[in-house]
């Protein structure tokens, strides 16, 4: 009982941080070894909590993930990285960003038509410029309807990358059905 009554508390307290404004997104760049060349960026989010400070997703994730505030979570997360994207193009600077999306957003039904209007919302932005990540394990949860999700979203023209691959029980021949440009190890 104080377990699930703790539960509920935080997802609470996530629901009211989410509309207070206290989420943010931190962008880490992705370099070319070779070259030094910031290539692109991954868009990380973080909670400025108002007493704690800045929490890492590990402290708040976990949380939301079986529940439908991972959905809103996430769409904020995609909007927020888009808008920035947007900022920058206006700056002059072209960036690519990946952005990591949940099983539950991801098996939305709805998914695509979403982000297809959060595309649409910035018709500057190229849409190869964003790169979608999950987690193998998320695709492995339903891999018909992930791979139905990843061949809609590259037919928009974004990219997907498979994240943490081989960390689940994956195998080589998964990569057949999910046609992820980028497989990070």
């Amino acid at each position: 009982d104080s377990h699930i009554r703790g539960q509920h508390e935080s997802l609470e307290h996530i629901r009211q941080a989410l509309q207070r404004g206290e989420f943010v997104l931190h962008y880490q760049p992705q370099v070319n070894m070779r070259t030094g060349a910031v290539v692109g960026a991954e868009a990380l989010i973080r909670w400025q909590h108002p007493q704690r400070g800045l929490l890492l997703p590990g402290v708040f994730l976990p949380v939301v993930e079986d529940h439908a505030l991972a959905v809103d979570l996430g769409t904020w997360v995609l909007e927020t990285a888009l808008d920035q994207m947007d900022r920058w193009r206006a700056a002059g600077l072209t960036l690519p960003v990946s952005v990591n999306v949940g099983a539950r957003q991801l098996q939305q039904p709805d998914f695509v038509e979403r982000l297809r209007e959060m595309l649409g919302r910035h018709p500057d932005l190229p849409p190869r410029s964003l790169e979608l990540e999950i987690l193998e394990t998320s695709a492995l949860m339903d891999m018909a309807q992930v791979a139905r999700v990843i061949d809609a979203c590259q037919h928009l023209g974004v990219g997907f990358a498979l994240d943490d691959f081989g960390t689940g029980y994956s195998s080589l021949t998964y990569l057949k059905h999910l046609h992820a440009g980028l497989l990070k190890i």
